[in-house]
């Protein structure tokens, strides 16, 4: 029984961690698409944005994909993007 909760939350942080893989290609896209139209921010705003942006893709990279969504959910936050 044991064995088989362990193998059900293995399979369960890898799909997680798979799906969240997956996520951040589309976010990236989503972030460019958004710069692309020259969003009315500050350079402040917008040179963070960049950075979250960069920083996003490092962590993706990186298989660090939960600090990835979390990053480059604070550049879509700013920039209004769902």
């Amino acid at each position: 029984m044991n064995n088989g909760i362990i193998a059900l939350a293995a399979a369960s942080v890898f799909a997680t961690g798979s799906a969240f893989a997956f996520h951040c290609p589309a976010d990236m896209a989503k972030i460019d698409a958004a710069l692309a139209k020259n969003p009315q921010l500050s350079a402040a705003q917008l040179d963070e944005v960049k950075k979250q942006r960069a920083d996003g893709e490092a962590f993706h990279k990186a298989g660090k994909h939960q600090e990835a969504v979390d990053t480059l959910g604070k550049a879509m936050k700013t920039l209004n993007v769902q």
